[in-house]
């Protein structure tokens, strides 16, 4: 049996899948290459969260979406429960204020009965206020689904990519690809910052830059993605109401409409806005008070009251990837042989990420004639770290007598212990991540996710990757600098100090 070595390029959620559904076959030997230090620090960190039900998605228009979106939106309550990834499902009502919303929301009943989404109706006056007491007062009927969901897309990637490795994938972060190596018309490997990695298949899903991967492949030269931004307030967990279903406004022909939801972590969120910038803005995440003014008035279209914007704790932007007309580029090459695209995929693709997944793999077995043969060892399970939140004294008490870390709290605002940190960079360490940092234990264990926004735990949590690493404290990295460096002048201080004592002897 030829075993096939495959590098996916991109550590989003939908590089991650395909990592996961490849680790299935005995046939694969997979590795995914990453150019951030971490997994999910693209496209997949900063959106709105949801599994989308599907009856947005017109099957006439876009029928690869629709079907995968639908599909994607049942296979998540299996992954997120094989995954023990953060989950819920409320259902969402999309709330039309005047007769012309009304009209195009009800166009959405026929789309979802095209695309087989169940229980997608109209509701009004008494009973969207059972649903939804919180709802505005200016609405007057919502489209409800109630298949849809909301999740935590980063915690989805490391809990897809924790699982991918158990079962035989290899990571490799910090990697940027500068080529694809091709010869006599057929894939070779990728070239990288750290060093050639051998193919016989090349899975481009680099997200933002999927199209200049594209182009070093030698295909789609005229396909561009164009960044399309999007702006987000986040209000603390401590405010009142809460909206118990993922509540948005009518569609445009952008944008899915202004959200305002609860998240699996019980913040209010409420936006995106949707604004095309140039193909040379991919890291331009910047907010605007334009932007963040126009999503609180319509937030206001959505929820009888606002949370004052003193309750607000974070803004922040997320870029997608808008492929050319909405369309999708999942194809496999022939020219140069395994070349694969996996390329523009816009919302909803956290949504459609597994079946996304499975399409791809029977695409590479049909195109390049690869017989499937399932692992018998392979293990779909991966548990959570094991958290102080949300346990009862008696079970914390039962924590501390066996590891005493437990009983140190590092972050109050979540109530996370200093055995959290260390099993996360444990965790970090098995996957294959060359440097801890403390964005990616943020995204693990949420220190810094607060009302404090990390003020108290930062340096708490620095010292206990310092210890444990046995680095200096001013080396360790916040995203992709060192904390000593910018974020606190002290500890670098504390550097010069060191070296004038080392030049005095």
């Amino acid at each position: 049996m030829k075993k096939f070595r495959v590098v996916i390029i991109g550590a989003g959620i939908v590089g991650a899948s395909i990592a996961r559904i490849l680790s299935m076959y005995e046939n694969f030997d997979v590795v995914i290459v990453e150019k951030e230090p971490d997994v999910g620090w693209g496209v997949s960190k900063a959106n709105t969260s949801i599994i989308h039900p599907g009856h947005e998605e017109d099957p006439n228009k876009y029928p690869l979406r629709a079907k995968l979106c639908v599909k994607g939106n049942q296979m998540w309550r299996t992954w997120a429960e094989e995954l023990e990834i953060p989950v819920k499902w409320p259902g969402e009502l999309m709330v039309f204020t005047n007769e012309d919303e009304e009209k195009q929301a009800r166009e959405y009943i026929k789309l979802a009965q095209l695309n087989g989404v169940p229980g997608v109706r109209v509701v009004y006056g008494e009973e969207l206020r059972f649903l939804e007491p919180s709802i505005g007062d200016d609405a007057k009927g919502a489209v409800y689904a109630p298949t849809a969901g909301v999740i935590s897309p980063f915690e989805a990637v490391i809990a897809i990519v924790e699982n991918a490795v158990e079962n035989g994938a290899k990571l490799l972060t910090e990697a940027e690809v500068t080529g694809i190596r091709v010869y006599n018309s057929t894939v070779k490997g990728v070239e990288t910052t750290q060093g050639f990695v051998e193919a016989d298949i090349v899975i481009n899903a680099a997200g933002l830059y999927a199209d200049k991967i594209s182009h070093l492949a030698g295909v789609e030269l005229d396909f561009y993605i164009r960044p399309r931004k999007g702006e987000y307030i986040l209000f603390d967990e401590n405010i009142e109401p809460k909206p118990l279903k993922i509540l948005h406004t009518v569609p445009t022909h952008i944008t899915k409409g202004v959200y305002a939801i609860t998240t699996v972590h019980g913040n209010v969120l409420i936006g995106p806005t949707a604004e095309d910038l140039p193909l040379e803005a991919r890291d331009d995440a910047s907010t605007s008070v334009k932007g963040l003014d126009y999503v609180y008035r319509e937030a206001t279209k959505l929820l009888k009251k606002l949370p004052p914007k003193s309750k607000i704790i974070r803004t922040f932007a997320g870029l997608r990837p808008e492929p050319p007309n909405g369309q999708w580029l999942i194809k496999a090459y022939s020219n140069p042989w395994g070349f694969v695209n996996v390329a523009g995929i816009r919302s909803p693709g956290l949504t459609a990420a597994p079946a996304i997944a499975e399409y791809v793999v029977e695409l590479v077995a049909n195109t390049y004639d690869v017989k499937l043969i399932r692992k018998g060892s392979w293990n779909p399970y991966r548990h959570d770290i094991t958290r102080l939140s949300g346990k009862s004294l008696s079970e914390i008490d039962d924590l501390i007598r066996k590891n005493p870390d437990y009983g140190e709290i590092v972050c109050y605002c979540k109530m996370v212990s200093k055995a959290e940190v260390l099993e996360a960079i444990d965790r970090m360490m098995k996957i294959g991540i060359k440097t801890i940092t403390l964005d990616g234990l943020k995204f693990r264990i949420y220190t810094g996710f607060g009302k404090c926004q990390g003020s108290f735990c930062r340096w708490r949590v620095a010292k206990v990757v310092s210890d444990k690493l046995s680095i200096p404290y001013y080396d360790v990295v916040v995203k992709k600098s060192s904390y000593g460096i910018g974020e606190i002048k002290i500890l670098w201080s504390k550097k010069v100090g060191e070296e004038n004592e080392v030049s005095k002897v």
